[in-house]
């Protein structure tokens, strides 16, 4: 195992010091709530594209995609192309980003209000928080796993690498909110790029683009199998390239994640934050457009090293003491990357990591600010009482990321979780949305209806999961995840056409929203 020298540590710490710096920096910029969520709607093309790739892509990102190239090889880079080919077609047509950047919004659920009512805009707030915070449920304890294994630190070091991730991450984040994430961002998308390909070439030379292929697909037909130590599984190398080949994959789940790629497009509020934040709807959708691509690298670069990882190990015999196929690919780059470069990936781990978890806690702040607490609110206290409140949100926000981290034992694999948790709110999200903007007999009664049943899946999934420990009797997670979005969608349009029945319908789509194409 590799010990890192000096100049890791060296480089390491100069990062972390001029990207706080620069964070807090900005402190002097925010003014008002606005200001502080939306970066006051100044975001251009260029840094919207940096900062939406650096946000979607942290050590959470690599982790999972990591493990999906573990256990699936290259075809674990499914939900990647997937989510380009989405946001590329969002980008070049404006759906749904087109009307709500035209809305003036904050958050997706401050929309509802205007077609649905406050109460179908706070229960969508507290679904979107729900299910956003569950989804960074696992984040800090990821990241706290990866720094471990590649740094070769005692196991024990975990909760202070998580706790430590948290504060320098609260310190600029509450400090300059949008503005700093996005300048930030905007420093972390470089660190993070190079650090990312030069970590990736290494990986490729070491074992050789041919040998990698031909070993997998060796490793595939022999069945190789590798032990979890940990959990005391086994994972067998499923087809390295056809997804629908693949036992830990197949068509039902790429239809799921087909489904998810375009729900999490456009309803995200992660990346709809960015569309927020732009200048006017034609940015939106050029960052979009410009983005798509790096969706497919954020899965297939992290991906590699996955598969990198089962194949040394596999020639190696087996799994090390102690090491799983989520902490298989930093035990892996521990001892591939030499002293220097380490702490480059490294540096670059932390930049992913910081723009994800910055991005994150800002976000799930703003919607329990904006369409939780605001709404009950009957006079609206000062700029300084407003910037208070969402400050200490992002606090409480982190606290419970550490708690949950340390709590919460994770069934089956990071991705499958992750794509769970956000269907909570994705499906039913969606939904509201593209009625709203679409439809002219949405209603409450369907908006309610889509909310409540679009949560029964991926809720059940989690609970019943917890409860039952063997992974043969577990509910599938692309059961839940495709349940939730056929309930979701049926909400929508029979409980609006109920509610159309008895006089309660809408008139039509929110004035002033719809160009006159959009509309045809």
């Amino acid at each position: 195992m590799m010990l890192m020298g000096p100049l890791d540590w060296i480089i390491i710490a100069v990062y972390l010091i001029g990207c706080t710096a620069a964070g807090i920096w900005m402190r002097r910029y925010v003014r008002d709530v606005e200001d502080f969520a939306v970066a006051g709607r100044e975001m251009d093309i260029n840094l919207g594209v940096a900062s939406l790739a650096a946000t979607e892509v942290g050590i959470v990102t690599v982790m999972y995609t990591a493990q999906m190239g573990f256990s699936s090889g290259f075809a674990g880079g499914t939900p990647g192309v997937l989510i380009a080919v989405a946001m590329l077609m969002v980008g070049l047509t404006g759906f749904v980003i087109g009307p709500l950047r035209r809305a003036g919004v904050i958050t997706i659920p401050e929309l509802f209000e205007k077609r649905f009512g406050k109460h179908v805009r706070w229960l969508a707030g507290l679904v979107v928080v729900l299910g956003g915070v569950l989804n960074m449920g696992i984040f800090l304890r990821l990241g706290g796993e990866f720094l471990v294994h590649v740094t070769g630190l005692p196991a024990q070091y975990l909760e202070i690498t998580m706790i430590s991730l948290l504060a320098i991450v609260l310190v600029y984040t509450v400090l300059g909110g949008m503005l700093s994430v996005l300048v930030t961002d905007y420093i972390q998308f470089l660190v993070m790029g190079l650090g990312i390909v030069i970590t990736s070439v290494l990986v490729i030379k070491s074992i050789g683009w041919p040998a990698l292929v031909d070993g997998l697909m060796q490793a595939h037909q022999e069945g190789a199998v590798l032990v979890d130590t940990v959990k005391n599984e086994s994972f067998k190398m499923g087809h390295p390239f056809d997804p629908f080949a693949s036992p830990e994959i197949g068509w039902f789940w790429v239809l799921w994640q087909a489904v998810l790629a375009l729900a999490i497009v456009t309803t995200w509020q992660t990346t709809i934050a960015r569309v927020l934040s732009a200048k006017d709807d034609r940015t939106a959708k050029k960052v979009y457009r410009r983005t798509a691509f790096y969706f497919v690298g954020r899965f297939a670069l992290p991906g590699l090293w996955g598969a990198a990882a089962f194949y040394y190990f596999w020639r190696q015999g087996g799994l090390p003491e102690g090491v799983n196929s989520l902490t298989a690919m930093p035990h892996y780059l521990n001892t591939l990357l030499p002293a220097g470069i380490i702490g480059i990936m490294i540096a670059a781990m932390l930049a992913a990591e910081m723009s994800t978890d910055s991005g994150y806690l800002l976000t799930w702040a703003t919607v329990i600010y904006n369409d939780l607490v605001m709404p009950l609110m009957k006079t609206p206290p000062s700029p300084k009482v407003k910037l208070l409140v969402v400050r200490s949100l992002v606090v409480l926000i982190g606290l419970f990321l550490v708690f949950y981290g340390l709590l919460y034992e994770m069934p089956g694999r990071a991705w499958d979780y992750l794509a769970v948790t956000g269907n909570i709110y994705m499906a039913s999200m969606f939904s509201l949305l593209v009625g709203s903007l679409y439809w002219k007999k949405a209603n409450s009664w369907g908006a309610v209806a889509s909310i409540i049943l679009g949560a029964v899946g991926p809720i059940t999934f989690l609970i019943y999961n917890a409860i039952v420990k063997n992974p043969a009797e577990q509910l599938k997670p692309e059961t839940a995840g495709l349940a939730a979005f056929a309930l979701a969608i049926g909400g929508m349009i029979v409980g609006s056409l109920i509610g159309h029945a008895m006089g309660r319908g809408v008139a039509g789509p929110i004035p002033g929203l719809m160009s006159e194409q959009e509309i045809k």
